[in-house]
């Protein structure tokens, strides 16, 4: 497959609006497990990636059928370690997606990817699979660090990884970088950021290190055999990545995310924007009409069910509901989404965009809920706290709320 575009006309679907949707695929399979992730992903089940890969491109398949093959805006493959799949696998899903959904001319087609699974041939193969964009692991380029987090790549493979990526052809890269971790003093954080605008990817995802339960990471701190986070140093940190960045051109479009002009994630801005979106593999997630629902976990329970529902050939839907998703025996989970929380949703969300802020009048249109009525003294105290800012009918958060913005969001909270 040299090419993921398509001139193909999506049908009139009553789920998914004529604008289309994203398209989210989950990888389960990492050759390790990272001691601070709780992500739906394995290791160890590489036996199961031919049978996985078959009953995911059996489910975008069924999905197409379904949902009268709507058009779709943007792929994300996500994991797990996408780039862990064996050679040419994320093609055949490409092709997959390609036959069953009207993939827009152009879309952003993402991999995520682990340093030590790239380089420049490998690169090539993705961008003729179809691949445009790469979202790369780094999560620090200090050796030492790099050995807490548990990741299975040097500093100096991470550099490498994105110079191959370059010279490959890849333009489109973005690179994850974490702060705020046990040991992690602002030297070293100032180095890595230093060693980013010397090789200038075109964006950065910043991600502040959350502790979650149920992960290595978290066990250690609590028995005292890593300290606990500094937030003042991790506040530090972000204030001093904002200074950087901005100084090097970066564009502060999300609270966590940073891109040279043009760059911004469009899948991600997807869900920023409450836009609907599909999600496919073990644990994925979706938002299509007014439900939210989700994959089982086990990789070996979603290979069972996806062939029992392919198998049933399931018939075009008019309309989702309680009842429709029920019949789908893969999906583990589902909830009706609420006017009050599609609204509370639209407000948070919106306002995670910083250079776009919520458009309070646009939203009304695209969704029928009049935010401004329905939120008018959450407003006008955010206002009077200086946390939001008012232009026209735009809200955004102001630069002191960064930091504090769950302070915010949890005003809009259904």
């Amino acid at each position: 497959m040299n090419s993921h575009k398509t001139t193909a006309t999506s049908a009139s679907c009553p789920i998914v609006p004529s604008q289309g949707m994203g398209l989210y695929i989950h990888v389960p399979f990492c050759q390790t497990r990272c001691p601070y992730c709780d992500f739906n992903t394995y290791q160890g089940i590489d036996r199961l990636m031919e049978p996985y890969a078959a009953a995911l491109n059996s489910e975008i398949a069924a999905w197409g059928k379904v949902l009268s093959k709507p058009q779709v805006n943007t792929v994300f493959f996500g994991g797990g370690t996408p780039s862990y799949l064996p050679d040419g696998a994320l093609g055949r899903i490409l092709s997959a997606a390609q036959a069953a959904f009207a993939i827009k001319d152009n879309a952003e087609v993402t991999v995520e990817a682990n340093p030590g699974d790239l380089s420049q041939e490998a690169c090539r193969r993705l961008l003729e699979q179809g691949v445009n964009r790469l979202s790369i692991g780094v999560q620090s380029l200090d050796d030492g660090l790099l050995n807490l987090l548990g990741r299975r790549h040097s500093a100096a493979q991470a550099v490498q990884a994105l110079q191959d990526a370059q010279q490959a052809g890849l333009k489109n890269i973005n690179l994850d970088l974490m702060y705020g971790l046990p040991h992690q003093a602002m030297a070293q954080w100032r180095d890595t950021l230093h060693q980013m605008m010397e090789l200038r990817p075109a964006h950065l995802s910043l991600y502040c290190l959350t502790l979650e339960e149920g992960t290595p990471l978290h066990a250690w701190v609590a028995q005292g055999k890593l300290p606990e986070p500094d937030p003042d140093l991790a506040a530090d940190m972000y204030h001093y990545a904002e200074d950087v960045l901005e100084r090097h051109g970066y564009q502060h479009y999300e609270i966590s995310n940073w891109s040279l002009p043009g760059r911004q994630s469009q899948h991600n801005l997807t869900y920023w924007r409450n836009l609907p979106y599909l999600g496919v593999g073990p644990g994925a997630h979706s938002r299509l009409g007014s439900f939210r629902f989700w994959d089982m976990d086990s990789p070996l329970g979603y290979i069972a069910q996806v062939k029992k529902w392919a198998a049933s050939n399931p018939p075009p839907l008019p309309e989702l509901d309680h009842l429709a998703l029920e019949a789908i025996p893969q999906i583990g989970g589902q909830e009706e989404i609420s006017p009050e929380v599609s609204a509370s949703e639209t407000m948070f969300l919106g306002l995670r965009l910083l250079l776009e802020g919520l458009d309070l009048a646009a939203a009304q249109e695209r969704t029928g809920l009049n935010l401004a009525s329905r939120y008018k003294s959450e407003i006008a105290g955010l206002i009077d706290q200086r946390l939001l800012g008012q232009q026209g009918t735009v809200l955004r958060l102001t630069k002191p709320a960064y930091l504090v913005s769950n302070q915010v969001f949890t005003r809009f909270l259904a």
